[in-house]
């Protein structure tokens, strides 16, 4: 009598998980680079993110419903205090944690804090030790390593790069690992929950960030106010650029409109490549003094309590 063959089936898994770190950690390239499409905006600046944004990954082994949250960060304006709470309801809600840590500056205050964030949390936990491609000798790792070891029973310890893909995979499979066995969220084919009209006032808040450099601080805001598809091919797209000051104003718009040309322009090629058809767009100024302040105004601009 022939005995039967058994056949191992490995089961899917589906969860959600939390990607935390401090500012400029690279947490949003990493969003970009899992997801394959620009879905939450990228700056060397902090606070660039400034909401949950959920990226989906699906593969034939699992589905990672990534959370990517503002950077971790000692909340002063009203803005900053729901950031922060925006933080802790998607350490509340997951099924894994990964801490992304920038490997290649020191260790501060701001590391610890996060870190204490983890362990409150008591949810199991990856951490990404991020921007390898910076440190010359790899050796420098190890001291790294081995005090996060000391701090925390970590899953696992990934030192990778965003911004180059090094190691990418590798921590996609760690992670799907890691979830629970269930079936899919989202279908196959769906990349984030974000609706268009989020992801055009995050792309073009980042070029904003990209283009203005050092000279405005923080104070700018994107809400898309009107996105209709005017044809199969052709979209048309209002967006208004929210500042404190009029002084604010100039260094957005620039001299004879040349930067607010310019932020338009970069901003509808990323849109254009994203939707694959042609996009007009329009840019608008606003002053709304104190916006950060403001109940109001956070609720138009999209930032919930």
């Amino acid at each position: 009598m022939q005995e039967e063959t058994k056949v191992e089936h490995t089961p899917y898994r589906s969860g959600y998980v939390a990607l935390i770190g401090r500012p400029n950690a690279g947490k949003s390239t990493l969003l970009n680079r899992l997801v394959g499409e620009k879905i939450a905006a990228v700056s060397n600046k902090p606070q660039t993110t400034r909401y949950q944004i959920q990226g989906v990954i699906t593969r034939p082994e699992g589905q990672i419903i990534l959370v990517d949250t503002p950077g971790v960060h000692q909340p002063g304006y009203l803005l900053n205090r729901r950031m922060m709470a925006a933080v802790h309801d998607a350490l509340a809600g997951v099924d894994l944690i990964l801490l992304m840590r920038d490997a290649s500056v020191s260790t501060g205050n701001g590391d610890r804090f996060v870190l204490d964030l983890v362990k409150q949390a008591q949810k199991p936990a990856l951490l990404i030790l991020n921007k390898t491609d910076r440190l010359a000798d790899k050796a420098k790792l190890l001291p790294l390593i081995e005090w996060y070891a000391r701090e925390y029973d970590w899953r696992a310890i990934l030192p990778l790069s965003a911004r180059t893909g090094d190691m990418v995979e590798d921590l996609l499979a760690e992670i799907i690992k890691q979830l629970p066995e269930g079936e899919p969220v989202f279908a196959a084919d769906e990349l984030t929950d974000q609706p268009m009209r989020a992801i055009v006032a995050e792309i073009v808040r980042e070029k904003i960030l990209q283009t203005t450099g050092e000279e405005l601080p923080y104070v700018t805001a994107v809400v898309t106010e009107k996105y209709e598809e005017v044809r199969s091919d052709l979209a048309r797209i209002s967006c208004v650029i929210f500042v404190e000051r009029a002084s604010q104003k100039k260094i957005i718009v620039g001299r004879g409109g040349a930067r607010i040309k310019e932020v338009g322009t970069r901003a509808r090629q990323d849109i254009e490549r994203l939707v694959g058809h042609r996009v007009h767009l329009e840019l608008f100024v606003k002053v709304e003094a104190d916006w950060r302040n403001s109940e109001r105004a956070l609720n138009e601009i999209g930032i919930k309590q």
